[in-house]
This record gives structure tokens, sequence and C-alpha cells, in this order.
């Protein structure tokens, strides 16, 4: 059996480069993949050349563990069918429809102990929102929102529009995003925002409530741009003693950040999230089993597959990055299928 997978060999480069595999090994077995996405966040800054010097790929996924050099092949979100199995593995693993925590690739190996077995009642494209449906609910545990607040989102990618739908749920007074490309903020009002706007519009930030030196008139603002001068915004956004929560990894980008009068006399919290652990007052109850488990919920009520915009082959790789990179207010959710046998 042949593997193909994908390959980021340089900034800007993407080869499809192809390998023997040998059979499973112990509690292993071969996944032949339907369906993978492109993280339009992370996997970019892989692909523009701004990953952090020293940061590793990611620890908490075994597939991704190790340090950061070209070439690489990166990605997280991909759904497939169990094709063999290894010894020690049940034969009812054969044929189970499973998400993995892993690269772009047409088979691969792995632990069942790390694969998840995708629910009947959920199909294979939807089930590739998984990792972002779990960031989202780690957002609303940073967050956590409270009835009859204010509540606004900057940025509506992939995990600004689940958090959106997910807030949308909640009984506030508003949620309002932004959103420089009129196809996200269009994606962002079908989920339920109440208004969604350009944050270059004249005179937005003045419409909001937003007085300079004096905050606004969120109680709760997210970040999740991508950009680090956004954090200015949100903090512009905020009224006394309201949260900011910085869900965006900006990867080597930097931006100043304005702690005027109105931080500290406003005590606005900033407040860092980021999906592979909690705050300690949460993590007894909350640990990765549960927040999976809600993730598999929310996509049966939200079936955000609807955001998926382009689907490629993985030899068209190349294009399907550059369209991202390029023309980013073109697309939402870009994904590969693999079902044609490529």
């Amino acid at each position: 059996m042949k593997r193909y997978f994908l390959e980021c060999v340089a900034p800007g480069r993407m080869e499809v480069q192809c390998s023997p595999m040998t059979g499973p090994g112990e509690h292993e077995v071969t996944v032949q993949t339907t369906v993978s996405a492109i993280s339009p966040g992370t996997e970019m800054l892989v692909y523009r050349g701004q990953w952090p010097e020293g940061v590793s790929l990611d620890s908490s996924i075994e597939a991704l563990t190790g340090s950061f050099s070209y070439p690489v092949a990166y990605g997280y979100c991909a759904v497939g069918k169990v094709v063999e199995l290894g010894s020690g593995v049940s034969s009812d693993w054969i044929d189970r429809r499973v998400f993995a925590f892993q690269p772009h690739q047409s088979h691969f190996h792995a632990p069942i102990s790390s694969l998840e077995i995708v629910p009947d009642d959920i199909d294979d494209e939807t089930a590739l929102f998984l990792p972002g449906m779990e960031t989202a609910i780690t957002l609303m545990l940073d967050g956590r929102p409270i009835i009859g607040e204010t509540v606004v989102v900057i940025g509506q990618g992939i995990i600004g529009l689940l958090t959106t739908a997910m807030l949308c749920r909640f009984p506030l007074h508003s949620l309002t995003t932004l959103d420089r490309y009129p196809l996200r903020r269009e994606a962002s009002l079908r989920l339920g925002a109440r208004d969604s706007f350009d944050p270059e519009e004249p005179g937005l930030f003045e419409r909001l409530g937003a007085v300079v030196g004096r905050g606004g008139e969120s109680d709760l603002v997210y970040e999740l741009s991508g950009n680090p001068e956004c954090l200015n915004d949100a903090l512009a956004l905020v009224r006394y003693t309201g949260r900011v929560v910085v869900g965006s990894w900006y990867g080597t980008k930097t931006g100043a950040l304005d702690l005027g009068s109105f931080f500290h006399r406003g005590r606005i919290t900033l407040i860092s999230s980021q999906v592979s652990n909690l705050p300690p007052e949460l993590s007894g109850r909350w640990n990765k089993r549960r927040r999976l488990e809600t993730a598999w919920d929310m996509l049966a009520t939200i079936s955000p597959a609807s955001l998926i915009t382009h689907r490629f082959e993985l030899q068209d790789g190349a294009r399907a990055y550059a369209i991202i990179d390029r023309d980013p207010g073109a697309s939402i959710q870009v994904i590969f299928d693999y079902r044609d046998g490529s």
C-alpha cells in the first residue's frame, strides 16, 4: 500500500509526496481518509513561514509532536474509515468511521486510543469541524457569557463562526460580529448574529458605544481575527470590568498594544484561551472527554458543513493553500476530498 501525503517543503510551497506503508502495529489500525480540512488559521502560519521559532508543532497531538522545521506535514482534521487492524484490536473496528488529529494524507496508521468514533448521525464533512467546535466550547468556558450581556466577536473565520453559533444559544442582550469579508459576515448572520459589520466601516466603533479613553458598551469581547492589531479594537469596545478573550494565535506577528488609562481604571480582564487546557477551577469537571462529547452534540445541532466553500483533491493542494493565502475573503472552509481514490 502507498500513502500519499501533503507536505509544506518551504514557506509558500506545498507538494504531494508518496511513501510505502507497512501494516499497522500493535493496538493500531490503518485508516483510509475520506476528507480532511485545512485550518485557515494555524496551518497558514506554517504555510507563510510565521511559525514561532522553538515552538513545537503540537505537544497535545501525538501525530504532531516534535520540533518545527521544513519540510513538514501538518494538519489535524481528518475523517476516514478503518480498513486494516493491527494485533490486539477487536474486529469491531473494521469499517468504523473515525476522526483523527492527523495531517492531510490518503492513509495513516493510528493507535485506537487516539481516534474518535464518528456518531451515526454525523456525516463525514460535519465531523471535520470537531476541533473547531471543541475550540469554541473552550472559548465559552473561558469567557463565561452571562444572561443579558452585550457580546462582540471580532473575526468570523471558522473559529469565529462556530463561536457565534454557540453564543447565539445564550440569552444575551445582543451579539454583534465584525469581519472584513462579506462572505463571512453573511454566514455570521445566518448562524444567528444580530448584526455583522465591517470593522473598517467609518464611525462603527462610535455606533457600538466606544468612546476614546472611556471604553465601550460590551461586557464580553472575543478577539478571534488572527490579527494582533485587532486586540486594541477589542479593548476599545469593552466596558468597565468587562472581559476580553484572546482566542487568536498570532504566531510571529506582533502589534503595539494600547493599555492606556481605561484599561487600568476600567479594570479590564484580558483572558488567554487555548483549546489544549482549561483553568484549574474548570479542568476537574471539564476534561477532554467531556469537551469532545459536548462538541459532537453541538455539531449535530449546528450542522456546520454548510460553511465548506471549496473542495479539492489532494493533488491540488498547492492551489488550495494559495486560494486561502491570496484571497482569504473568497473562502470559509477548504477541504480535501479523497473519495475518488486520489
